[in-house]
């Protein structure tokens, strides 16, 4: 039970608070800062990084809110310095995770990549997550569907598809039950909270 009284599902593992809404939430949807050398927040996406952590919610949004408002130095209870453009580098961070996941699946063949192989994953049941390219054609796209019980990633274009299939651009991909999957679907939705 938690301090309210209420059971808590204990799928969702540890939960923070957002320094901007002061919604306490499970780490999956936040990103952490920590204070780094010289007072500079670092966005701290793998969560590894020694400090005391600055949990806020990924949304574009509310990153801009924590930016504009001044709330790292507030959470921080010191001056701090931001990098320019902080959002984009955490998008990007955000995405250079997403499709370093996407190429250690594919090399431990939990995912493939191509509209036959996709189709055939779909077919045979072995896909647990579906990925087409937001840029791709909608008429293509639509002859997919994603996988029941299954998730859906529509938000990467087909050029950052391709770099994790090792291509120039991927259209369609999917992955399968299990290996980095889950993993995978939890920082393709923080990157989704930037883009949105």
């Amino acid at each position: 039970m938690s301090r309210g009284g209420t059971d808590k599902d204990r799928e969702d593992g540890p939960e923070r608070k957002c320094i901007v809404t002061g919604e306490v939430q499970p780490k999956g949807g936040l990103i952490r800062f920590v204070v780094g050398p010289d007072d500079l927040i670092v966005p701290d996406i793998m969560e590894k990084l020694p400090g005391r952590g600055i949990w806020v919610s990924s949304q574009r949004e509310v990153l801009e809110t924590a930016v504009k408002k001044k709330l790292f130095a507030k959470a921080a209870r010191t001056k701090v310095t931001l990098p320019d453009d902080v959002i984009g580098v955490i998008e990007a961070q955000l995405l250079r995770r997403v499709t370093d996941l996407l190429a250690l699946a594919r090399k431990s063949g939990h995912a493939v990549g191509g509209y036959e192989k996709v189709k055939d994953w779909l077919y045979k049941e072995e896909a647990s997550v579906l990925i087409q390219a937001s840029d791709g054609s909608g008429r293509g796209k639509s002859k997919l569907s994603t996988p029941y019980g299954g998730d859906f990633i529509g938000w990467l274009t087909a050029n950052e598809l391709g770099l994790a299939f090792g291509r120039e651009t991927v259209i369609h991909a999917a992955l399968g039950t299990g290996g980095l999957s889950k993993r995978v679907v939890e920082e393709a939705a923080r990157l989704k909270g930037l883009r949105v």
